[in-house]
């Protein structure tokens, strides 16, 4: 089953420039609801909110060191909550395999090192979803 243009997207990221150019990669792709959050906290409030309005957020792209609220603290409380089925890519700029893990062990289900190209993006996605 090939993944639906439709899916609820989130992309955490504290540089206005980076959430833009994820977007832009997300829609060459083929996404076309894709949201973004500037840090954890608001990453967490928009999660909620979508639980609410029964429109949850499938999918989040998220960068590993953000304000308020980094990867790790973030994916925890995402897995300890009815949204612990979200699935979560960490991307990141640095190549410490140590942050890498502990993300993983967390609860982030795959890593992306920026900078990518969108067939990077979209494999990485597809494995995430198993397609």
């Amino acid at each position: 089953m090939p993944l639906k243009a439709s899916m609820s997207i989130l992309v955490v990221d504290s540089s206005p420039t980076m959430r833009q150019s994820v977007k832009k990669l997300l829609s060459n792709i083929g996404f076309k609801n894709v949201k973004e959050a500037v840090d954890g906290t608001k990453a967490l409030e928009f999660i909620n909110l979508s639980l609410e309005e029964n429109t949850p957020v499938e999918f989040i792209i998220c960068e590993y060191q953000l304000e308020k609220m980094n990867i790790i603290e973030l994916t925890s409380k995402l897995r300890n909550s009815p949204a612990k089925a979200i699935k979560i890519l960490l991307m990141t700029g640095d190549s410490d395999q140590q942050k890498m893990m502990q993300a993983i062990r967390a609860g982030v289900n795959n890593v992306i090192v920026k900078p990518f190209s969108a067939d990077t993006l979209q494999d990485k996605i597809a494995k995430i979803f198993n397609q």
